[in-house]
């Protein structure tokens, strides 16, 4: 038998589904302490407002980050292989966490968009370093933020396709052997 995670991580779990399904407008103190199952004042016993649930969000966020940055440091494939493949929605707690703060973002919430800067800027110092060329760095992100557009606005099918909206879409599997042909090339391979 598994043991409920704890309150905390279960008002932050529902202000993440909060946040995703109902925006941030839906997203109130009283709604998150319903959805985790806990009373209001249980929940301003963690965080003392929805400021601090925010900032505990991006807490969350920053720390799976960092996870992301590590896998993509050590993954054999390369930082850009890596970026790309992992550009489309698993359904992992580091999606799930960036959805929320994407929804908070659009409220332009300053402090969301300086996490996501910070991400971003991590990332294009990785594969900058993977490819060696600006222009080739900055292409391979924008490959990986349009899968990751394209999986958040429309779904990925689990066979690794992209889905069917016109006749010359491509699997990731295609995507990621023009990173390798952009990487080379940027190396002078």
């Amino acid at each position: 038998m598994t043991t409920p995670p704890p309150a905390r991580d279960r008002i932050l779990q529902a202000y993440e589904d909060l946040l995703i399904n109902d925006g941030a407008r839906g997203a109130t103190l009283d709604a998150v302490a319903a959805a985790a199952g806990v009373s209001k004042g249980g929940l301003l016993y963690h965080f003392k407002s929805k400021e601090a649930l925010t900032a505990g969000l991006i807490a969350k966020l920053r720390e799976l980050a960092e996870a992301d940055f590590e896998g993509m440091r050590n993954d054999p494939a390369g930082p850009s292989d890596y970026y790309v493949r992992t550009s489309v929605l698993s359904g992992s707690t580091f999606d799930r966490a960036l959805l929320a703060a994407m929804r908070l973002a659009q409220e332009d919430d300053s402090n969301v968009r300086a996490a996501f800067t910070d991400i971003h800027a991590e990332w294009y110092r990785l594969l900058l370093a993977d490819v060696g060329d600006a222009g080739v760095a900055r292409a391979i992100m924008l490959i990986g933020d349009g899968l990751y557009y394209s999986a958040a606005l429309y779904g990925l099918p689990s066979d690794g396709t992209l889905p069917a909206r016109n006749a010359g879409d491509v699997s990731v599997a295609s995507l990621l052997d023009i990173v390798e042909d952009l990487r080379a090339r940027a190396r002078g391979n």
